[in-house]
Parts: C-alpha cells; sequence; structure tokens
C-alpha cells in the first residue's frame, strides 16, 4: 500500500514523535506524542529499558500531558470532541499487567483516576506539580475569568488566585514553596506581568514591565532554578526590543542582566545543575542552539543543522536533545551525544523542497517571506498559506500541508507579516485596532512581489489558512477582491462580533487587547475587521471547513458568513467535522488536504 500512496500522503501518514519530556528526578522516565496509531497520542517510554507504552487512546486524540516530577504519575487533559473543556486525568506510569487492547498495546481502561477531585471542567490555564504531591492547576471559565488552585493529596481544593482577566500558572520553585504566575490584570493580554506567591496565596513579590497598562513591554515565566535551596527564577523579557532572558530572585529582588547578544528573539530553559542555560535563538525563519555559562559569563555554540529547533532540552549527562527539521527534511528527535534519540516504527516521511527567503519592501518595513517552488517553469500557479496566531511565525520546518501543494505544481509564499514574532517587539505589537486590515497589507505587497518576479501566475493565486490565517483569507477576499483566485479558510473567524461573543474568555482578552475594547465599546473596529462586512464583495470561489465544537472560532460565527454566502448564490462549499480547532487524526487531516486540493484544481481549471 505505501508503494502506491502519493508522497503527500505519505508526509502525513509517517508516524512522528515529539521531544520527549523527562521527569526531573526520575530522568529514565519520559513522555511523548506520537501519531504510531494514526492519532495523535500520549506514550510513556522507560528509557532504561525501552520499553514504550501508549497512555491515551480518545477518538479526537490527546497532547496535553505531564510528567510528575518522580515520574510516578502521567497527568493529561481531558476534553469532548476537541472543545479544550474538560478535566485533568492522572494514570500510574508503571499500570502493572493488563490485557491488551486493540492497537496490540497495554489496554487502557481503568487506569485514569481524576487528578483534581472537586474541580469541576474549565479551560486550562497551567500547570505545576511539586515534589510532595502538591499541585497547582489553572482554570478559565467565562464565569470566573481565572482561578489557581492549590491541591494537595486527600484535600479538598483551595483556590489562592481569581481575576477576570486572563493569568496562568508559571512555575514552583524546587521546593514547592513559591508560585511564579503570569497575569494580565493591566488589561493587556498580549503582555503578561509575574507574581510570585506562597500556596496560600500571600504575595512575595511583583514583576511588571508594563508600568500599569502604560507601556507595551511583556515579561514570561522560564522556570525556576531546578536545584534544592535555590530560589532564583528564569524569566523572559522584552526590554530591548526582543525577546532575551534575565534571572531573578523573588526574595531579595536582585536581577542578573544576561545581555545575550543574539540579533533574534531568545528563549531558554536551565540545565538540571542550573550552572548554564540552554538557549534556543530564533532568528529570521531559523533558530539554532547555544549554552550560556554562569561562571564565565559566556556563550557556548552548540552545533546543530541549518533549519528550525522546535524544542530542545538539557539533559543530567549534559547532552542536549532537540527536535530538528527543515522544510525539505522531515522532523527528528537528535542528540548532541550523536544520533537519533527516538525514531518511530514505520515509513519515513518522503523529503520535500527546500525554501528560499524573500524580502520584500512594505508599508510597516521589510517583509520576510518563504518560498517554495515546484518542478517546471514559472509563472506557478501559488498557494500563499498564511500562518495562524497572529503571534506566530512561519519558519524553515518540515510541513506536510505546503509539501502537498509542491507536489501538485504549485508555489508555496507563506509570509511573516506585522504581528508575527521573531522579527522584534515592534513588528509583533504593530498589530494593534486595524486589526486583520494590517497584515493583508503586508501579504499584498509579496504577493506584487511574486507577480512582479515571474514567480506566480496572477490568474492562479489562492489564498489559504487556518485559524487567523483563515480569518485573514476571509477577510482578504472581500477586501481585495480582484487580488485572488480562490481562497480556502480552515477554522476561521469570520463574523468577528459573534466570534467574541462566543469564543472563550482568553481570546475575548485577547480581542479587547488587539482592537482596544468590546463590540459595544469599538463597533467601528470590530465591523472593520470582520470578513462578514465585505463578503458581498467576495467573487472567488470560497471553500471553508470548520470543527464544529472549536471555542476558538465557534461555529455558529462560520455558518453567519455561510448564510450570506449561500444568499447571493455565491460560488463556495462547506466541510464541517466533529472536532474542536483543527484535527488529531491523520485520516482527518488527510481528508481535508484532498478536499482543499481539490477544490482549487477544479476552480482554477
Amino acid at each position: 500500500m505505501a508503494g502506491s500512496m502519493p508522497e503527500w500522503e505519505k508526509r502525513f501518514r509517517a508516524p512522528r514523535v515529539s521531544l520527549p519530556d523527562w521527569a526531573e528526578d526520575a530522568p529514565e522516565r519520559a513522555l511523548f506524542v506520537s501519531n504510531a496509531t494514526g492519532t495523535y497520542e500520549l506514550y510513556a517510554w522507560d528509557r532504561a529499558t525501552g520499553a514504550q507504552r501508549q497512555v491515551t487512546d480518545r477518538p479526537n486524540g490527546t497532547t496535553d500531558g505531564v510528567l510528575s516530577l518522580d515520574g510516578e504519575w502521567i497527568w493529561w487533559f481531558s476534553d469532548t470532541d476537541g472543545d479544550e473543556f474538560g478535566v485533568w486525568m492522572r494514570q500510574p506510569f508503571t499500570p502493572g499487567e493488563s490485557g491488551a487492547g486493540t492497537s496490540g498495546l497495554p489496554s487502557l481502561s481503568g487506569l485514569d483516576e481524576p487528578a483534581a477531585p472537586g474541580l469541576a471542567p474549565s479551560y486550562p490555564a497551567g500547570l505545576a506539580l511539586g515534589r510532595d504531591g502538591t499541585a497547582v492547576v489553572g482554570r478559565s471559565t467565562d464565569e470566573d475569568g481565572t482561578t489557581l488552585h492549590v491541591v494537595r493529596p486527600g484535600e479538598a481544593p483551595v483556590e489562592i488566585y481569581r481575576h477576570r482577566e486572563s493569568a496562568g500558572v508559571g512555575d514552583l520553585s524546587y521546593d514547592g514553596t513559591l508560585l511564579a504566575i503570569e497575569h494580565t490584570e493591566h488589561g493587556d493580554a498580549m503582555h503578561s506581568a509575574l507574581r510570585v506567591l506562597r500556596l496560600d496565596g500571600s504575595v512575595v513579590a511583583e514583576l511588571d514591565d508594563t508600568e500599569g497598562g502604560t507601556r507595551e513591554l511583556g515579561l514570561e515565566v522560564l522556570g525556576f532554578a531546578p536545584v534544592a535551596g535555590d530560589s532564583r527564577l528564569l524569566v523572559g523579557h522584552q526590554r530591548r526590543g526582543r525577546w532575551e532572558p534575565v534571572v531573578w530572585d523573588p526574595l531579595t529582588g536582585e536581577e542578573t542582566d544576561l545581555a545575550v547578544e543574539l540579533p533574534g528573539d531568545i528563549s531558554a530553559e536551565w540545565y538540571p545543575d542550573g550552572s548554564e542555560l540552554l538557549i534556543v535563538h530564533s532568528f529570521e525563519g531559523r533558530s539554532e542552539l547555544w549554552r550560556y555559562d554562569f561562571a564565565k559569563s559566556a556563550l557556548i555554540e552548540v552545533e546543530t543543522p541549518a533549519g528550525t529547533v522546535s524544542g530542545a532540552t538539557a539533559r543530567p549527562d549534559r547532552s542536549v536533545e532537540y527536535l530538528w527539521s527543515s522544510a525539505a527534511e522531515p522532523p527528528r528527535v537528535r542528540s548532541t551525544a550523536g544520533g537519533v534519540v527516538l525514531d518511530p516504527p514505520g515509513m519515513t516521511a518522503p523529503a520535500s523542497v527546500p525554501v528560499e527567503d524573500a524580502w520584500v519592501e512594505g508599508p510597516g518595513g521589510r517583509i520576510h517571506a518563504l518560498v517554495q517552488r515546484p518542478a517546471g517553469e514559472a509563472p506557478f500557479p501559488t498557494v500563499f498559506e498564511i500562518h495562524g496566531g497572529p503571534t506566530w511565525h512561519d519558519s524553515d520546518a518540515f510541513a506536510a500541508g505546503p509539501a502537498a501543494w509542491v507536489d501538485h505544481g504549485f508555489a508555496v509564499v507563506r509570509v511573516n507579516y506585522r504581528g508575527s514574532t521573531g522579527y522584534g517587539r515592534e513588528w509583533t505589537d504593530a498589530l494593534k485596532h486595524r486589526v486583520g486590515l494590517i497584515e493583508l497589507e503586508d501579504i499584498a505587497a509579496v504577493r506584487q512581489w511574486a507577480v512582479d518576479s515571474g514567480l506566480a501566475d496572477p490568474a492562479k493565486l489562492v489564498l489559504a489558512g487556518g485559524s487567523w490565517g483563515g480569518y485573514l483569507t476571509l477577510l482578504g477576499l472581500g477586501t481585495q477582491p480582484d487580488a485572488w483566485a480562490v481562497g480556502l479558510a480552515a477554522v476561521p473567524v469570520a463574523d468577528y462580533v459573534t466570534a467574541y461573543h462566543d469564543e472563550m474568555e482568553a481570546l475575548k482578552a485577547m480581542d479587547r487587547t488587539l482592537l482596544g475594547g468590546t463590540p459595544e465599546e469599538v463597533p467601528e473596529r470590530f465591523e472593520a475587521s470582520s470578513p462578514l462586512t465585505y463578503v458581498d464583495a467576495v467573487r472567488a470561489p470560497v471553500y471553508i471547513s470548520a470543527g464544529v465544537n472549536d471555542p476558538r472560532c465557534p461555529i455558529r460565527q462560520v455558518e453567519n458568513y455561510v448564510d450570506r454566502l449561500a444568499a447571493r448564490g455565491a460560488v463556495h462549499e462547506v466541510y464541517r467535522y466533529d472536532a474542536g480547532h483543527g484535527s488529531l487524526v491523520v485520516e482527518e487531516r488527510i481528508k481535508q488536504v484532498r478536499l482543499e486540493l481539490d477544490f482549487a484544481t477544479r476552480h482554477l481549471k
């Protein structure tokens, strides 16, 4: 069967694994995500024996899981059909003897129990586990906003924090006495402040670069030092116009500025002994690894191939394991000690073509785009594959979707528009008030470059994307009706006002930040940024796919847009599927790509 299967389908079906997460006090016990059964699920891995065990088995998949520090328990988040609303469950890492399931792996029935009894279902807002069995569970609901709860074995949960604005659990200190949280009590959901609490809810220290919301600088919790008696907290900040780390001791107030002189955004985590930091440096669509030596105040490069490091961790033996890929080469979990760490069984995903960089002058500055070309002579039919987020960016990383278009003779252009991460704080924060319209100005500039350079056939341009990319697709079809021949929108925002009222509370906060208020407070901005406003101008055939359980881009607002298309007889097709914001089932994802390919090729003739 594999021999006759198209290359593009093989890329989706080939088994993949995530970077394994390991237990701090039992480093031979690990947890990872894989699609080996055709659905993305959690797997336990005993590295000492090599034994692997499927942990979850649900129709719509499972990806959110955490190991307890001693490696004895696996916590995983249980929602309903992808709606992201649920509770934390747990099961033992070593369940003992049980019958065989349909997959040939141990049966999962009877292993799970509620991890935080007494807490009602909610959207998750972070989780931190302590060494003594204590957990801090973050919850978000429309009724309560964000609440944080201390959960101890055999005791009722105790609420220690509550606020209407979004917040989340950051990390627990090594001894479990200090809790770092991120919050947006100042009302700016794009820029968090930090607070350190005792587990009785009393405040130890505050770190707030927003100055009460008067300036737009954010902070993020990167983790407490992983050694006993050390209260230092690693923090990400934007004080120099990009993300970089600083070490802050909330007990003394002392800050150690590392001043890591690298041009892009920097994230970091501690080495297990606390003597160094492992740094992931992202710059212009690619990433690399470094380590920072505290004793020498020095940066030392960790050699990796050119491409994208999607995650990395330093092991107790000081080796570094990392998940790497490029647009041409599929992902692998590699180690600086040599070789592949975790290689899934079965076929390997076929390679694709590398990306080329394009830099285009736009109305807000120089725009970076990533281009993949098919075989043959230009100009090509071209798909503008627009990323979601919007606080995200496309990179030189393996992606089965764009590769499928290339296999079918399309060029693929991915635009890191204003609002994207990875190009400095000002570029990301430029997305305010004229939401959607700003990004489309950048996409239009790159579109013009693609046509003028001879890459793209101006009569065969496809605007496509998922989530925020789906939103920009529908908005672009209405505001730039002459520019696009076909539109493909997956799980989009289609009617901004209805979407605001139906979406999860954390996204309401983000929309208030982006647009400067609620639909009642700034109706003109919501109207200007809503695809529904321009639906009557749409001339290109439109394909829309939507999850009926989606809490991020809810189905009702999609139906409102579809009804308006249907009322005027516009050419459109809609595919509704029983999941949330996308699907974790491989065959479902293949079906969706097949439908998009068919729709585009039919209407481009």
